[in-house]
């Protein structure tokens, strides 16, 4: 199956727009302020090697408790609404 670029680009918005009502909807995060790596990236819907990436690049700004590197929800917010002007 092969999308023409309108509706991939139709596709690309409504994923932000639902990503972005989840991120925001708090009861059902639980609460939740920081997401590890891989946390991020299923919930951006994007692989775990490309949000790394994002963030070597300075697309997007992470940072480390303990091992992990983590992402706060207003970064993820903030990374999703730049992509969306795309």
């Amino acid at each position: 199956m092969t999308f023409s670029e309108a509706e991939i680009s139709d596709l690309q918005h409504v994923v932000s727009a639902t990503v972005i009502r989840v991120l925001r909807e708090e009861r059902r995060l639980n609460g939740r302020l920081a997401y590890t790596e891989l946390e991020a990236s299923q919930t951006l819907g994007v692989q775990k090697h490309q949000l790394r990436d994002c963030r070597l690049r300075g697309e997007i700004q992470g940072f480390k408790i303990g091992r992990n590197t983590c992402y706060s929800r207003e970064e993820l917010l903030r990374f999703i609404a730049e992509r969306e002007s795309f």
